[in-house]
């Protein structure tokens, strides 16, 4: 954990004063969600056979084995290419194949929802035979353009019954670990293929369409998953959120929380956990030292509250005087019991009589309210999108502090722009 002295020093970096003010100046803060919007949960690529190490295709007899967390409500696709064709490839139907019943992980053998798919991009030609399949081609991309679309595979020619086996073990409360078996009398290799956990109908392909992305063809037609996985990861990921936050312009401390101390009973827990800033907002609009406070909920060009979502951005318009200080506190949605914040003394809104102006992101904080046991951030099931109720996660009776539970997070500048100007 960083001491409390550290979040100090950090807080006095840089800002830029601006002309000189009267005896009360006003202020514009205004907070945009920086982030990207993601479309599905996760993603990666399977290369490297079980007891290999090196990427490869798996051969008969051999396996891929590939892990990842999934909330409830996921879907799992994926693709590799049948090696000795055209543009074959083994995939789920485009909706995926459904990892939970309910609230129950599932488990078991998932073959029998596994297809033989044909991507519609190449001519195809007897499979082990064709001099433009891709053990055989001269280079990629060999092979006659067949401008069709992505069905399941019906061209007369006979690919075998039962070449593979693929298997799902719920590993945790939300971790599974996806087997690829390709079975000893299977006469094809498979390619390396990709993964993605989802919950949209159809994120790699639609049946009767011409193969969505472009980096399916090379996957089906050469077996090389990057190009596919490349557009993938752009849109995969947890979506960043904010919910609606308390605030209050002060002299002295912050009066919103203190750190290294429990969160108590003051509307922090319920701000952190469940984005509800009302408790909060309420019990600090009374305190000593607070001149204005409220809660920020509405959202810039919008006629309504709501979460700051990618793109959005909430703006507060308030009056001070030199000496006055700024807080305010944003729950991290994925997440447990985070919040963003300044840090034990808010932040100085003039140097001497002269009103700050400028970017004041270094000065925020991603702090853990130490009232609820974190998850995976995005994935857990007791976090405010998952969760069944408001205060479902198992307590956790700690202090205020930053974040510091050993999973990834984001850095401030990719989720949040604060900035800060009189008016």
């Amino acid at each position: 954990m960083r001491p409390v002295c550290w979040i100090l020093c950090a807080l006095c970096a840089g800002v830029a004063p601006v002309a000189a003010a009267a005896k009360q100046t006003r202020f514009v803060m205004r907070l945009e969600n920086m982030a990207s919007a993601r479309l599905f949960a996760a993603d990666g690529t399977f290369d490297t056979p079980a007891g290999k190490r090196e990427p490869g295709p798996a051969l008969p007899g051999q396996a891929y084995r590939f892990r990842f967390s999934a909330p409830p409500g996921s879907h799992l696709s994926f693709a590799a290419m049948y090696a000795q064709s055209n543009d074959l490839f083994y995939a789920p139907p485009p909706q995926g194949i459904a990892l939970w019943d309910g609230d129950k992980p599932i488990s078991g053998d998932f073959t029998d929802r596994v297809l033989l798919w044909d991507a519609g991009t190449e001519m195809n030609q007897p499979p082990g035979k064709g001099a433009d399949q891709a053990p055989r081609q001269a280079m990629p991309g060999a092979g006659a353009e067949e401008r069709n679309v992505v069905r399941p595979v019906d061209d007369g020619f006979a690919y075998g019954a039962d070449n593979i086996r693929v298997e799902a073990r719920a590993l945790g409360p939300m971790d599974f670990e996806v087997e690829i078996a390709i079975l000893p009398d299977s006469p094809t290799p498979l390619a390396p293929g990709i993964w993605l956990v989802h919950s949209r109908p159809h994120p790699l392909f639609k049946e009767g369409m011409a193969a969505g992305y472009q980096g399916l063809e090379s996957l089906a037609e050469d077996g090389d998953p990057a190009p596919l996985a490349a557009i993938l990861e752009k849109w995969a990921g947890v979506t960043l959120l904010l919910a609606p936050g308390a605030w209050a312009v002060h002299q002295g401390a912050n009066p919103l929380f203190s750190p290294g101390t429990p969160a108590g009973d003051r509307g922090l827990e319920a701000l952190a956990e469940d984005g509800d800033p009302a408790p909060l907002a309420t019990w600090v609009s009374g305190r000593s030292g607070v001149r204005a406070s409220g809660v920020l909920q509405m959202l810039d060009n919008a006629a309504a509250a709501g979460p700051l979502i990618p793109g959005g951005a909430y703006e507060l318009r308030f009056a001070a005087e030199p000496g006055d200080r700024l807080s305010f506190a944003f729950m991290f949605v994925q997440s447990n019991d985070l919040f963003y914040a300044p840090g034990a003394d808010g932040i100085p809104l003039f140097q001497g009589d002269i009103p700050i102006s400028g970017d004041i992101t270094d000065r925020v904080l991603l702090w853990d309210a130490g009232t609820e046991i974190n998850q995976l951030p995005g994935i857990g099931a007791d976090q405010a999108p998952r969760q069944s109720a408001d205060n479902t996660g198992v307590r956790e009776m700690g202090a205020v502090w930053p974040v510091n539970d050993g999973f990834a997070y984001p850095e401030i500048g990719q989720v949040l722009k604060v900035t800060l100007r009189p008016e």
